[in-house]
């Protein structure tokens, strides 16, 4: 059959009545949408090109798409399949241009399956730090690191998941649970990231919130992440906005649905919400095998496929490749849809100086040998070298250390027993604090649990260059201390009154293709415990010692309720995931070098049953599960605030070895609110044209050339292209449409209408050091908006922050925390626009050192004042 025969109902999120889905358009059969969760498609596919920052790279993309053959632009848009070269996916190429194959590799903390590069630590530990510096800073080493190895797009960074569901797989390789916490460490990251020239890929797009059942396949359909509109554009739609509004070269999508569509192939989604309304200038791409429909999903919006093939790897097939040739040759893709999606890449390529000395790539994602096959997924493959052991590390282990060390959250330290001295008496628990001793890198992807915990597992990892354990660099850092790298307490340990015992403990997760320890990524087995027996190895350390620290190293929330409360348990330290100076980091705070200063970027429970129950994993192994965010907006600490549940420890929660004092507030009016809704949208820029004629055929047919095909390689050519005819016949999605809609209100520019960005609000606060250590502290900014919106919304919600420089005992430095329109807004499900109260009337502005700790407020037409 062929690829775009199988066609889903692209629907989506206004709360409309539902549309019946018909069996015979889908993947396979599924049911209809959850009732209440679709609205109607979005075609045609808004071209890109239209905004000022990336005219130049359009033009010069225009210039040469204007020259290419139809097997050129369709090798651009599809991979070569799966290990069909050098990285992880790479795009075919267009020689006569000087347009290579474009590398795409892992992963958003380095380069994935390579050497001499760097392990950074995962975004769960990047937005602990809520210091923006550092989030822009590691984004530079990363790209970096891309551009050195020759990776044109890395892909990264996670915006999704957002954290919802607390025991889902890769909330760790985002930045935490809140959507102001994940866009400004997104945001931060692409733009250092791209200061390379390197490209930046944001992922994933959107709903993608837990590991289990979220493809679809020739036996399985993918859940159904269903979001209403309100939910999706003040939650999980915030950071990625943010995200295109820092000019984010790229976009990979989801494997799931939304609201029963495919994210790969859904108008709404793409066309409507990211292109039109976000104003995205880039291209998307599909996750690896997440693409499900040829013309659907083009017409859809969907740019670039990877790896390029069809619903089973190395058969040598594609839903794009050939068979795009195909569709633009018999009239079902439109000529000006194939324009645009090359456009978008070249642009993007131009725009990054891609066509200026960028290297091509010099390492393998395959093998680790210096020479080996060149596409490993063909039977019969030409060799060479493939492998040039690059060193692209340069000085990244000191951002690596300097992040995971400003990420290590204090949350409590009772009779300040932290730091420790140099001549205390230590006696350490747990493999935690050890090495693996099946090697380092031995566990493909990092899909297991030894020794310390640097990462989670999954495509988001990367090979550790080399790893400083904590028991290595405690034991740089004293001699009175007693190892015992076991998750099991020795009987005939001794303790004495001024013995310290240090006990290590973790919690992992990854991504669904591997199963650590009953774990399919998702935590399904170990929940939100401690892993291997960790809190049995806390309570005998606690029943035997006086003076214990746990140090916890974990991808997301982790439960403390069997013994934080023990009188013996003096201070907990959270050190999430600090990737290869684990132990470095973690030794600089433990003795006092550096005062703690990280925060929790999630909220941690007291129970797995305090959270609502839409936000469980959801095992159901057969038919599509339909996924229903009933919780709406309310998710973490928003959840908690509503639902009166005290949590362990707050979103936001960190200590320090010194204390600080927030005072002299002030609140300044920068551009009034005079109106509800913002200023209208500015008028869109023309964007290229083109020939849309239907190209001659032998454009894609085989060279009588002779080169030598691979076998499964994916080209873009077709035997007797000749005999294709435009037809009138083919069944477009319900909907389908060439004329375009009205330009959306809510949009105008990267990320939304330029007005919604403009500062209404400045908060000023005075930072004082009160205490007797050196040490940084943390202003979190919540706003609570009036009841007057007539709508149901959290009581606080993070939208600003600012960390300060190192402070001496009494030294202050005084912040400044912007607030825009947008930041002071709802979503109007019925206007679709950012509404705000006018004039600020009865907002609130609160600052402090977490949501449940906040002596400062200012009521906007009021004063201000702090505790």
């Amino acid at each position: 059959m062929a690829p775009w025969a199988h066609l889903a109902l692209v629907t989506l999120f206004t709360p409309l009545l539902a549309s019946p889905v018909s069996e015979s358009e889908s993947i396979i059969n599924q049911k209809r949408a959850a009732e209440g969760y679709v609205s109607p498609p979005y075609y045609p596919t808004p071209p890109g090109g239209w905004v000022s920052d990336w005219s130049e790279a359009y033009e010069k993309a225009r210039k040469v798409v204007s020259n290419m053959t139809l097997a050129e632009k369709v090798n651009l848009t599809t991979g070569t399949g799966f290990f069909m070269g050098p990285c992880v996916g790479q795009t075919g190429s267009a020689p006569r241009f000087g347009i290579p194959n474009i590398c795409l590799q892992d992963s958003p903390v380095g380069i994935r399956n390579s050497d001499h590069n760097t392990a950074f630590p995962p975004g769960i530990t990047v937005g602990a730090t809520f210091n923006k510096d550092l989030m822009y800073e590691r984004g530079v080493g990363l790209g970096e690191e891309a551009r050195g190895k020759g990776v044109n797009v890395l892909l990264g960074p996670a915006v999704g998941p957002l954290g919802r569901k607390p025991c889902g797989g890769r909330i760790w390789e985002a930045f935490g649970a809140d959507p102001s916490l994940q866009a400004f460490a997104g945001a931060e990251t692409i733009k250092g990231m791209q200061s390379t020239g390197a490209i930046a890929a944001i992922k994933h797009f959107i709903g993608n919130e837990q590991e289990m059942f979220r493809m679809s396949s020739v036996v399985t359909k993918g859940y159904s992440s269903n979001i209403d509109d309100r939910t999706l554009h003040e939650l999980y739609l915030w950071p990625f906005a943010e995200g295109v509004r820092a000019g984010v070269g790229s976009l990979m999508t989801a494997y799931n649905d939304v609201n029963s569509s495919a994210c790969s192939q859904n108008s709404k989604l793409l066309n409507g919400i990211l292109k039109d309304e976000l104003g995205f200038q880039g291209f998307v791409m599909t996750d690896w095998l997440g693409h499900y429909t040829g013309v659907a999903s083009a017409l859809a919006g969907l740019d670039m496929a990877m790896p390029g093939d069809g619903a089973v790897p190395l058969f040598g097939d594609s839903y794009w490749g050939p068979e795009m040739s195909r569709s633009v040759l018999n009239g079902s893709v439109p000529v000006d849809r194939l324009n645009d999606m090359v456009t978008r890449i070249v642009a993007t390529w131009y725009k990054f100086g891609q066509d200026k000395d960028y290297p091509l790539p010099n390492f393998s994602t395959n093998t680790q040998d210096k020479e080996g096959p060149l596409y490993p997924g063909a039977l019969f493959s030409p060799s060479g070298v493939v492998n040039q052991f690059v060193d692209v590390t340069a000085n990244h282990n000191a951002t690596v250390r300097a992040v995971a060390r400003e990420a290590i959250t204090l949350l409590k330290n009772d009779m300040d027993i932290l730091p420790l001295s140099r001549n205390d008496n230590l006696k350490v628990f747990g493999t935690d604090a050890g090495g693996n001793p099946d090697g380092l890198n031995s566990c493909t992807d990092m899909g297991c649990n030894k020794g310390v915990l640097t990462m989670g597992w999954g495509s988001g990892t990367a090979r550790l260059p080399y790893l400083i354990t904590p028991q290595e660099a405690i034991a740089n850092v004293t001699n009175n201390v007693e190892f015992h790298i076991t998750d099991s307490f020795p009987s005939d340990v001794t303790a004495n009154s001024s013995d310290i015992a240090l006990v290590f403990i973790n919690a992992d997760s990854g991504e669904n293709y591997i199963t650590v320890e009953g774990n399919p990524g998702d935590r399904t087995d170990a929940g939100l415990n401690a892993w291997h027996n960790g809190d049995d190895l806390v309570k005998a350390a606690a029943k035997k010692f006086s003076n214990v620290v746990v140090i916890i190293h974990t991808v997301g929330p982790i439960l403390m309720e069997e013994w934080a409360d023990l009188e013996s348990v003096k201070a907990i330290v959270v050190a999430h995931l600090p990737g290869q100076e684990a132990g470095n980091s973690l030794t600089d705070v433990l003795f006092g070098d550096y005062s703690p200063s990280g925060h929790m970027p999630y909220t941690i429970p007291k129970s797995e049953d305090d959270y609502p129950e839409s936000v469980g994993l959801i095992n159901q192994p057969f038919g599509q599960i339909q996924d229903t965010f009933t919780e709406g907006l309310y998710v973490d600490y928003r959840h908690f605030m509503k639902a009166n549940v005290t949590p362990r420890y707050p979103f936001g929660h960190g200590l320090s070895y010194t204390t600080f004092n927030f005072s002299q507030p002030s609140l300044s009016v920068v551009t009034p609110l005079d109106t509800a809704y913002p200023a209208a949208r500015p008028t869109k820029s023309a964007t290229p044209t083109y020939n849309t004629s239907i190209p001659a055929a032998s454009e894609v047919a085989w060279s009588s050339t002779t080169f030598t095909r691979i076998w499964r390689y994916l080209y873009p050519y077709l035997d007797n292209p000749q005999s294709i005819t435009a037809s009138n016949k083919y069944p477009y999605p319900d909907g389908y449409s060439t004329e375009p809609h009205p330009v959306p209100r809510a949009g105008g520019g990267q990320g939304g209408n330029p007005a919604l960005f403009e500062t209404a609000f400045s908060v000023q606060v005075r930072v004082q050091n009160t205490g007797k250590r050196h040490g940084k502290a943390v202003a979190q900014l919540y706003v609570e908006l009036p009841s007057s919106l007539g709508l149901d919304t959290p009581e606080l919600q993070l939208r600003q922050f600012e960390k300060t420089k190192e402070l001496a005992p009494g030294q202050s430095e005084t912040l400044t925390l912007h607030l825009t329109r947008k930041d002071v807004s709802v979503w109007d499900v019925d206007v679709q626009d950012w509404k705000a109260p006018v004039h600020g009337q009865g907002i609130k502005i609160w600052v402090g050192n977490s949501v449940a700790d906040l002596p400062v407020l200012c009521t906007v037409g009021g004063d201000c004042s702090a505790e």
